[in-house]
Parts: C-alpha cells; sequence; structure tokens
C-alpha cells in the first residue's frame, strides 16, 4: 500500500469516523487508533514516524477503502492492518501515559 492517505486525516473526520462506527469497529482497533491518535500529539516521537501514523489514520478515516467499511465484521480488517503497521512501527515510543490516555478515551467512547 504505497498510496498517501494523510490528507485524508483530519481530527474532525477521525472523531466523526470512531463516533459513528463504533459498533463495527470493535474495541482492540478503537483502542489502538487511540493511542496512535495520542502518540502523533508526542514531540518524541520523530517525523517520520509521525508521518506513518497520519497515513494509516488518514486511511482509517478515508471514505474509500480496499474493503469498504460498510460489510459488517470485515469491512474493518484493511483498516486495522494499516494501523497495525503504524502502531508495530511506533512500538518504541508509546508510553504508559499514551495508553492510559486511549484506554480512558475508550471507556469514554463505548459508556456514553
Amino acid at each position: 500500500m504505497n498510496e498517501d492517505y494523510s490528507k485524508d486525516y483530519n481530527e474532525k473526520g477521525f472523531f466523526e469516523k470512531i463516533l459513528s462506527n463504533v459498533q463495527w469497529i470493535g474495541e482492540e482497533l478503537l483502542y489502538n487508533v487511540l493511542v496512535l491518535f495520542y502518540l502523533l500529539q508526542e514531540d518524541a516521537v520523530p517525523v517520520h514516524i509521525k508521518a506513518t501514523i497520519v497515513g494509516a489514520l488518514g486511511y482509517f478515516i478515508a471514505p474509500l477503502d480496499l474493503i469498504p467499511d460498510l460489510a459488517p465484521a470485515v469491512g474493518y480488517t484493511d483498516d486495522a492492518a494499516a494501523v497495525a503497521g503504524a502502531f508495530a512501527l511506533a512500538a518504541l515510543y508509546i508510553t504508559p501515559e499514551v495508553k492510559q490516555k486511549a484506554r480512558n478515551k475508550v471507556d469514554d467512547i463505548l459508556h456514553r
């Protein structure tokens, strides 16, 4: 996947996608995208890692996917793969604080 999805990423679109599709996204993917979201805000993360995160989150919110997000159960498998790749690349920079912010936001979203 060599396409640049960074043009699709913005915070408003990110949270709109999450809130309107939370029942299909699943808790694990939700947690992983939120870890990446909060990691993006950390100063210690190198620019090339941030660029990868923005690309993965852009793909996550992009309206066109390899597998349409409207397909229940399988619609987010391609998104999960993009997020997993960015997550693996960024793993060294994920702090307990970032994990806690993500966990708190997951709890907030799921228990609205």
